[in-house]
């Protein structure tokens, strides 16, 4: 797996991976998901507090294929999602 781009939100996350084909989405989305959340909920016990006892991540998400639009495209795509107000609460370090 290879991550290409990414973009962090209040509420989502955006990224652009390349996997091997005889490896299904749902797995890499459940590998994802699971080791980010371990690793956010070991690292910071705030999160750990707030999230006791439930989840993390949303049970959904969203992909799609980039076949019909190039990586390029997908890449200035994620660049460019920023929220349309400043959220002074919320940064990524």
């Amino acid at each position: 797996m290879i991550i290409y781009a990414g973009s962090i939100n209040r509420d989502h996350v955006r990224i652009l991976i390349g996997i091997l084909p005889n490896i299904s989405v749902s797995k890499v989305v459940q590998f994802l998901k699971g080791k980010s959340s371990h690793k956010l909920l070991s690292e910071f016990s705030v999160l750990r507090k707030r999230y006791w006892g439930q989840h993390l991540w949303a049970r959904g998400y969203w992909v799609a294929s980039s076949g019909n639009v190039t990586d390029e495209v997908w890449k200035e795509y994620i660049k460019n999602q920023k929220p349309n107000e400043p959220d002074d609460d919320f940064s990524v370090l």
